[in-house]
Formats: structure tokens, C-alpha cells, sequence
């Protein structure tokens, strides 16, 4: 009975994410969205000590697993024909190979980079995310590739590794329309 229970509601959680991503790509194929993408999964969870933000080969890195999910995320806007305008990105390793393994080429932004919760760097880079994100007019969709900090920061919600949020827009507020994950 329990077992029987279990399985009805994971069958019922999988059938909201469907329709939930179906949502989102069904935004992302309009255009003229603004999208923020968490990086892919990276090893470990903190820079290390040595961190130079100047060498990849001092900053957390992505994963085989992140680099798979990254070429997923870009295949999967391929064959689901969302347009892209421009993809922007953090200055980290992480999240710039993030961007160019799914869509082949990145400016960077360096507002998109990561920052601690309540730092000055925070206020900042926020309003200036915040400009961009209410100013974008084009009409095919604008990719931003960032860090989980950030995203919150932005919109309120968290995001997973390799998870797309679909931002709302209205004149005072940015929030989460939608999501799709590429795990």
C-alpha cells in the first residue's frame, strides 16, 4: 500500500516538471525572453584557497557530469528552436564553459559573476543585472549564465546546477515564469 502510494505520487511530482518545462519552452519559442541559467555541476563547493580569479586552474571547475549537461542544454534549445540573441556570462570558469560547450559563444558580463549574500558587490551587480533584464527588447531570447547566488539575488528563486529560469518581467519586479532543468 505504501509502495503503491510512493509511486503514485512520484508519478504525479514527474508530471508537474513535464508540464512545468513544456511551459517554459513554450515561452522560450515566442523569443524575447531573458533567460539566467545556473552553471552546470561543478566539482566541489567553494573556491579553494589559492582561488585567482585571473586562472581556471585555480577556481572550481566543471564536472564531466557539467560539461555533459551543458551540451544537453545546448542541444535541447537546438531541437527545440528557441532563438537566441545574445548569451552573456559570468567571468568564471565554471560558467563560461557552461556557455560556450551549450551555445557556442559567450560575451562576458561581468555583473553575472558570483558574490556573497549581503556584500556590497551584491548591490551593485544586482542593479546593473536588473537593468539589463528590464531593458532587453529583442526577439529571439537572451541567455545569461550565471551562478544559484545570483539567481536568487535576481528573481527571489533559487536555481538548481543546469537549471534555466525564465524570468517575469513587469515595471517593478522580476520574478521566475518558468523553469526547465537539464539534469
Amino acid at each position: 500500500m505504501i509502495r503503491t502510494a510512493l509511486a503514485v505520487l512520484f508519478l504525479f511530482l514527474a508530471s508537474i516538471q513535464a508540464i512545468a518545462t513544456e511551459a517554459g519552452w513554450a515561452l522560450l519559442r515566442q523569443g524575447g525572453q531573458v533567460v539566467l541559467i545556473s552553471h552546470a555541476n561543478a566539482l566541489g563547493h567553494d573556491e579553494p584557497a589559492d582561488f585567482n580569479p585571473a586562472s581556471c586552474a585555480t577556481r572550481r571547475n566543471l564536472s564531466d557530469q557539467g560539461r555533459e549537461q551543458a551540451r544537453r542544454m545546448g542541444a535541447l534549445f537546438f531541437a527545440r528552436a528557441a532563438p537566441i540573441d545574445a548569451v552573456l556570462s559570468s567571468r568564471y570558469c565554471r560558467a563560461y564553459e557552461t556557455a560556450t560547450l551549450a551555445f557556442g559563444d559567450a560575451d562576458i558580463f561581468a555583473a553575472l559573476d558570483d558574490f556573497e549574500r549581503g556584500s556590497e558587490a551584491e548591490e551593485a551587480q544586482t542593479a546593473e543585472i536588473r537593468e539589463r533584464v528590464m531593458g532587453y527588447t529583442g526577439a529571439g531570447n537572451l541567455i545569461m549564465v550565471t551562478h544559484p547566488n545570483v539567481i536568487e539575488a535576481v528573481t527571489g528563486g533559487r536555481a538548481r546546477d543546469a537549471e534555466a529560469i525564465i524570468v517575469s518581467r513587469s515595471k517593478e519586479r522580476i520574478g521566475v515564469a518558468a523553469r526547465i532543468a537539464f539534469n
